[in-house]
C-alpha cells in the first residue's frame, strides 16, 4: 500500500496512539470532508512506523442503521484501558443535543462499537470533545466542553464515570470558562457571540503539575492555551497562562511520546476548511514551551 505524508491527510483533531509492542503509531481524527455537512460516514485510522509516512485510511467505525446520530462525527480519542481500546467521540442529530459517547474495540483498528446506547454527557447539554482522565486515586472521569453555542461563555467541565466507563456516576462539575483566559477573544459566528472552548487535553508535568491544554480563538486565530491546577488535582482551582501555547491558526491538540521518548504536540493546522492537516511540534516539557 502506498503511504501518505501528513500533507496528504485531510483530518481535524489528530489523535496519535503509540503502540509500543508493535512499534506503530495509530492516528485518528475528524474526517475533514464531512466535518460541516449534515451527514457523516464514520471514523478512520492511519498507521505509521514513524511520524512521517502513513498507510490508510482504515475504517474503524461505521454506524449501524439504528445509530442515533447522523452528522458531526467529531474528535475521536482512543485510549487503552482495562485491556481494550476505548474511543471517546462527539456526535449530533437534528433536534438532539451534541454529546460525547464512548465506543470500544479489541484492536486499535476496531471495529469500534458503542459501549452504551447514548452519550455520557448530559442529554440536555450541548457538549463535545470528551477526553479521559484517571485521577490520583484511579477514578475515571470524562473532561469535556459545555458548548458556547448554549452557554455563551464556553466551559470546561468534568463528570465521573463508572469503572467500566459505560455511564456517568455523578453530576458534572465546572472547571473553568473560556473568558477566564486573557488571550481568548469573543467569537462572532453567524450572528452569535461567545467564547469558545474546544479540545481539552490533560497533561501531567514531571513535577506532578496537572495541566489542561485547550483551544479557543485568540488574536492569531485558532489557538491553544494552558490551564494549570493550583492543587494538582482535577477539581482545581484552575489558573490560565496569560499567553497561548500556540497561536498560529491551529489547535485541538493532544500530546504523545514517540518511541525514543520525545514529547510531541499534535494539532491540526490551519483551521479553515478544506486545508486542515495534522501537524506535530516538538514540545519542551520542562518549560512547556515550543522548541
Amino acid at each position: 500500500m502506498q503511504k501518505m505524508n501528513l500533507s496528504d491527510i485531510h483530518i481535524r483533531d489528530p489523535f496519535v496512539v503509540p503502540v509500543s509492542l508493535q512499534r506503530r503509531y495509530y492516528m485518528y481524527g475528524t474526517m475533514g470532508e464531512y466535518t460541516w455537512l449534515d451527514h457523516a460516514v464514520g471514523f478512520d485510522c492511519y498507521v505509521g512506523d514513524d511520524l512521517e509516512k502513513w498507510a490508510g485510511p482504515f475504517p474503524v467505525f461505521r454506524p449501524s442503521e439504528d445509530f442515533w446520530s447522523d452528522r458531526s462525527f467529531w474528535a475521536p480519542e482512543v485510549y487503552t484501558y482495562a485491556g481494550r481500546f476505548y474511543m471517546f467521540a462527539s456526535f449530533k442529530a437534528e433536534g438532539v443535543c451534541r454529546g460525547t459517547q464512548i465506543l470500544v474495540a479489541d484492536s486499535a483498528l476496531g471495529p469500534f462499537i458503542p459501549l452504551s446506547e447514548k452519550p455520557v454527557t448530559p442529554s440536555d447539554w450541548e457538549c463535545l470533545d470528551g477526553t479521559l482522565h484517571i485521577d490520583e486515586v484511579g477514578k475515571p472521569w470524562m473532561v469535556f466542553c459545555h458548548e458556547w453555542v448554549q452557554v455563551g461563555d464556553g466551559e470546561i467541565c468534568a463528570i465521573p464515570l463508572s469503572e467500566d466507563l459505560s455511564i456517568a456516576v455523578g453530576d458534572p462539575i465546572k472547571l473553568f470558562s473560556a473568558s477566564q483566559a486573557a488571550w481568548a477573544i469573543e467569537l462572532n459566528s453567524k450572528g452569535r457571540k461567545g467564547y469558545v472552548t474546544d479540545g481539552p487535553w490533560m497533561h501531567h508535568l514531571p513535577n506532578g503539575e496537572l495541566l489542561i491544554l485547550w483551544s479557543s480563538h485568540g488574536s492569531g486565530g485558532y489557538s491553544i492555551g494552558v490551564a494549570r491546577s493550583t492543587s494538582g488535582q482535577l477539581k482545581g482551582p484552575w489558573s490560565q497562562d496569560k499567553q497561548p501555547l500556540y497561536s498560529k491558526d491551529g489547535g485541538h491538540c493532544m500530546t504523545f511520546r514517540d518511541f525514543e521518548g520525545n514529547l510531541w504536540l499534535s494539532l491540526h493546522h490551519p483551521d479553515g476548511f478544506p486545508n486542515e492537516r495534522p501537524k506535530f511540534i516538538p514540545l519542551d516539557e520542562e518549560k512547556l514551551v515550543l522548541h
